[in-house]
């Protein structure tokens, strides 16, 4: 359970969706969410916690306690975010009462306010299950992690593919999702997609024009080696913890570490 005080200041999903522009951001550890906790309005523990922190090659290896693990350090180590956990591969697809149960699981064993789900229309029936029994559900479209075979595209440029975007936006705003993160999508495909639904759309590689953004902290902190047109390193984390720890080797080889003041 969540300490009281955790619970004073932290922002309503209200509060949030009224903000004219949203900053969502990642965190699956304590550090990294109070760092994040400051800035951001949402904070999602994503199931990218398997390839940045594990080293997994998918998120398809993540599982459920995995996701509560982790949920409930961010939580707990927060303030002030939405925090928002993804269901990760395996949770939600079997059926909607499974959904369901794992939901409720991660809702009461975390803490968090509410869950995401990759997909449209084959996973419609779930979310309006899960919503007409109170839980708040994030979407996700474009492109989807835990059904990625091959490389990433970019989503939305061919006739077939905006057609099924519009439908499922359509979808997810009837079955009542808060709002929709939106990756790898033709940019001038989303402009239009704004116009047509009235939750706000959260881009990832989308266009500057949704309302929120989303990025995994570790790659903007260059913590990590991955690239794609969508990333931007805001600081050099890594050659920075090289000068650190290459400093300190030479510190234990040389003897100056630890010195009389850094010794009882």
């Amino acid at each position: 359970m969540m300490r009281s005080s955790k619970l004073k200041n932290r922002k309503s999903l209200k509060q949030v969706l009224s903000k004219p522009t949203i900053v969502c951001l990642t965190a699956y550890t304590a550090p990294i969410a109070s760092l994040v906790d400051e800035y951001a309005d949402l904070i999602l523990v994503g199931d990218s916690v398997g390839p940045v922190l594990y080293g997994f090659k998918s998120t398809r290896e993540v599982n459920l306690e995995m996701m509560i693990r982790h949920a409930k350090s961010v939580v707990e180590n927060t303030k002030n975010a939405l925090i928002v956990v993804d269901m990760p591969y395996g949770s939600y697809e079997k059926s909607k009462e499974e959904a369901l149960k794992n939901a409720k699981k991660i809702i009461s064993s975390t803490g968090a306010i509410a869950i995401k789900l990759e997909g449209g229309e084959k996973i419609f029936e779930t979310i309006i299950y899960l919503t007409k029994n109170k839980i708040n559900v994030m979407g996700h479209l474009g492109m989807l992690p835990q059904s990625l075979r091959g490389k990433p595209k970019v989503y939305g440029k061919n006739k077939k593919e905006k057609t099924q975007l519009y439908r499922d936006i359509y979808l997810l705003e009837k079955a009542g999702v808060f709002s929709i993160v939106l990756e790898c999508v033709y940019k001038d495909l989303v402009d239009d997609l704004i116009g047509s639904t009235k939750i706000p759309l959260i881009g990832i590689g989308a266009s500057s024009r949704c309302k929120g953004q989303i990025i995994v902290t570790e790659d903007i902190l260059g913590m990590t080696e991955f690239s794609s047109k969508f990333s931007k390193k805001y600081f050099e984390f890594t050659k920075n913890c090289k000068k650190a720890i290459k400093k300190f080797t030479d510190d234990v080889k040389k003897k100056k570490y630890p010195n009389k003041k850094q010794c009882y």
